[in-house]
């Protein structure tokens, strides 16, 4: 049998409650935030306010729908803010200097972003650099590229549907668009994460490399696959963005990767590879925005944001190593 059909049957074996046992830590954690700001600021469960967290977490849905697969097989991908930034400028000067349509300079974002992924992914599998060392200097590589071709302007006023993507509303102006986006693109996820190859090739190789490519799995085109995804997420990303905005400059969404990747493993994908779900990466999308926004109503420093960040990280974690011990974890 091979590698992702052992590892498709553990997972048809294993009862739904233990599957969804990492997501409970984050969940509880949203739970506790909503019992302290009932009792210290009411004003957050205000309709505005909680649309307000769903709209900030719908560029981290995007991201992390492809950083999941991305870090279950064994990878991380510390380029995509400078992606989402390349991408973004890319349409601008397309729009604003090329007259080209919108659409299509919108398409042409994508494709940069999936271009990106595709540069990470065949550096790493023809070049066998390590993720994190490729993903890191090609992260400069498109920053700088992103400034060279902004020439440090702000570009912006964008005709729709731009504005729209990033911050218009649906039914009767009261469901965000970009919401809508991130949901649709996490159930992207699920699907490709549990009933594709491309998913089930994520699991095995994170799991073990050497067994799935005994197995007859072509490991760096998987790989490249993968890079590729995450890189049009980020392009996608940068679109979102910039019509949230409505204006673009080179030096924005540099605090994308490494807010997704705590989400990511908030949510309880294991950052070793071998185990993620796409449920919990809601929930640490959530959970993080929630602190977010609950520090900004309290009128708490901006610093303090990082402090609780990395405090939910090594609690999360903590948890999930404790599950471990136990025999308990669980995968999507």
């Amino acid at each position: 049998m091979s590698v992702p059909a052992i590892a498709a049957g553990r997972e048809r074996r294993q009862p739904a409650i233990e599957r969804y046992l990492n997501i409970l830590g984050p969940l509880a954690m949203i739970v506790a935030i909503g019992v302290v700001m009932a009792i210290f600021e009411p004003r957050f469960f205000r309709i505005t306010n909680i649309r307000i967290i769903l709209q900030d977490a719908a560029i981290y849905m995007v991201l992390g729908m492809a950083m999941t697969l991305v870090i279950t097989g064994a990878g991380i991908d510390l380029s995509i803010g400078s992606i989402s930034a390349l991408s973004a400028i890319i349409m601008a000067i397309f729009i604003k200097d090329l007259n080209v349509a919108v659409y299509a300079a919108m398409l042409m974002a994508l494709i940069v972003g999936v271009g990106c992924g595709l540069v990470n992914g065949l550096i790493i599998t023809l070049l066998r650099v390590p993720d994190l060392i490729t993903t890191l200097s090609m992260d400069l590589v498109f920053r700088g590229l992103a400034l060279v071709l902004a020439a440090g302007a702000v570009l912006q006023r964008f005709p729709e549907p731009i504005p729209a993507i990033g911050r218009g509303r649906i039914l009767n102006d009261t469901i965000p668009i970009p919401i809508v986006i991130g949901l649709v693109v996490l159930l992207i996820g699920v699907f490709i994460y549990r009933y594709t190859p491309l998913g089930r090739y994520a699991i095995a190789i994170g799991g073990n490399r050497e067994s799935a490519m005994l197995s007859g799995i072509n490991v760096r085109r998987n790989k490249v696959y993968h890079y590729m995804l995450m890189g049009g997420a980020a392009g996608l990303a940068g679109i979102m963005l910039t019509g949230r905005l409505n204006a673009v400059q080179a030096t924005v969404a540099e605090g994308f990767a490494l807010h997704t990747i705590a989400a990511v493993v908030v949510g309880g994908t294991v950052l070793f590879g071998g185990r993620g779900t796409m449920a919990g990466t809601l929930v640490g999308v959530i959970l993080l925005s929630m602190v977010t926004n609950a520090l900004v109503i309290l009128r708490m420093a901006f610093f303090w944001q990082l402090v609780a960040a990395g405090v939910i990280i090594v609690v999360s974690v903590a948890f999930y190593s404790y599950l471990e011990r136990r025999g308990k974890g669980g995968s999507e």
